[in-house]
């Protein structure tokens, strides 16, 4: 079950973190991965290396999803190196904590532009392949900073509103491309360890009341991730379209 044999993905801002874990996990079932970067290049070429070690091909490819020519170029270097792309994980995605009366347009533009706009970008570059091939996964990553599932996250207006957004763009195309063969969902995260979550880690009280909020008791690991995008990617959840997956510890269930 879930094997990816043969298949080829992208997977954006995979040079660390969940977005490393979940190219590495798609390497693991047998995947080809491209490996999207914005600035660290040794970074990438590390996940590179050892996605090779598992025995697929792998590629580093930088692109600032945020830029359209970019993220064109991205995936044209892709297909050119592995003949389509199968998968696509929309993994890049920037934070910053910041309250809504000092934000200035610049900085919500940003996080718009790279968690949301990137997103879009790398949809519509993608998808014709897809369609071309009548199949295709897209995985957004979207968060339990959403909206609508009943908890708040003060200082974040850009993040919760871009992954918000992520959250009504699967929703859409999945009633547009799935007829096509293409399934789109996405995977809502909670507090995973992860340079993201660092002020979490470094503030004893702050971490001690995000962990009173987890059933789990414990912050979530980039593979806790990495496993749900195997399955979304796999055939087994071909009937998984349009669909939020929450990893969040039971956070939402608290």
């Amino acid at each position: 079950m879930f094997s990816l044999e043969g298949k080829k993905a992208l997977v954006t801002g995979a040079s660390r973190g969940i977005g490393k874990a979940i190219a590495l996990a798609l390497a693991k079932q047998g995947a080809d991965v491209g490996v999207n970067f914005r600035s660290s290049v040794s970074e990438a070429t590390i996940t590179a290396e050892e996605i090779k070690k598992l025995g697929r091909e792998s590629l580093i490819v930088q692109a600032d999803v945020s830029k359209k020519e970019q993220v064109d170029n991205m995936v044209r270097q892709v297909v050119a190196k592995f003949g389509r792309i199968d998968i696509l994980v929309n993994n890049a995605g920037v934070v910053a904590f910041k309250p809504f009366d000092q934000m200035t347009e610049g900085e919500w533009d940003e996080v718009i532009n790279v968690n949301l706009k990137g997103q879009f970008l790398c949809i519509k570059a993608v998808a014709p392949h897809m369609e071309k091939a009548g199949k295709g996964r897209i995985i957004n990553l979207a968060s339990v900073a959403s909206g609508g599932v009943g908890v708040g996250f003060p200082n974040l207006a850009h993040y919760c509103a871009s992954k918000g957004g992520v959250v009504a763009l699967t929703e859409e195309l999945a009633l547009e491309l799935s007829p096509k063969g293409i399934n789109v969902n996405a995977i809502a995260p909670g507090a995973i360890d992860t340079d993201m979550t660092q002020s979490i880690k470094e503030n004893p009280e702050v971490l001690k009341a995000t962990l009173g909020r987890i059933p789990k008791g414990r912050l979530g690991k980039p593979e806790d991730i990495a496993v749900m995008a195997v399955f979304l990617a796999s055939d087994e959840a071909d009937y998984c379209t349009g669909t939020v997956f929450y990893v969040d510890g039971g956070w939402l269930a608290g």
